[in-house]
């Protein structure tokens, strides 16, 4: 039986994407882009996708009736966190001042609030690619080169409460944690989809991969 893979839609982010370059790494799978939390339920895997501003999402995830069906899944199955799907799984974010998930500890903090992105005269948002270094061995990484490039849209980035949560972090300009995994958890800050053959490898590992 071929294994399921929902793709949450609560109203906010590029879902067809993730789909399309899902159901090219990993064709013998039924990818689905869904809005029923008992489809989530049954899906063998989950991704969590997420674009725009932090309070729309948790908005969007709460009036959906999803939010009990992700939190279940994050402690189930294996679970992928895309952009804003990174950062609601956090505490809080600064992003009006907006509580998360709580999932896993830690902070969403601005771009432009910080000293080293003022005083280095970098724009936020920060778009576009960058390196992302693996802070250690993880499934995730498997055949991606060490600062492979990804692509990046987003004015927040996630201060995770515990140093082990990181598995790679990227510099603009200090150094942020910009992929994050924990037990049956992995997320990313980045743009799996968008980033081409290193974004297609890491949604098919994400795709094989047995915590």
């Amino acid at each position: 039986m071929a294994q399921r893979i929902a793709i949450v839609d609560y109203g906010m982010g590029n879902l067809r994407s993730v789909q399309k370059a899902l159901s090219h790494v990993a064709p013998a799978a039924n990818v689905e882009v869904t809005a029923d939390p008992d489809r989530v339920r049954q899906a063998d895997r989950v991704v969590f996708p997420g674009q725009g501003a932090m309070p729309d999402c948790m908005r969007g995830l709460r009036e959906s009736g999803l939010a009990e069906a992700i939190l279940e899944a994050a402690a189930t199955r294996p679970f992928l966190g895309l952009c804003i799907g990174l950062q609601m799984l956090f505490e809080s974010s600064r992003e009006g001042d907006t509580p998360g998930l709580g999932l896993l500890p830690g902070r969403i903090l601005a771009f432009a609030e910080a000293a080293e992105t003022r005083d280095a005269g970098f724009k936020v948002p920060h778009m576009g690619w960058n390196e992302v270094w693996q802070s250690r061995p993880h499934p995730l990484w498997e055949g991606i080169a060490d600062g492979a490039r990804f692509y990046f849209v987003h004015s927040y980035y996630c201060a995770p409460g515990e140093p082990s949560l990181t598995a790679g972090w990227t510099r603009y300009p200090h150094a942020f944690t910009s992929a994050i995994a924990r037990d049956n958890i992995v997320a990313t800050q980045f743009h799996p989809e968008k980033s081409s053959t290193a974004g297609l490898r890491l949604l098919e590992n994400f795709s094989r991969w047995t915590p």
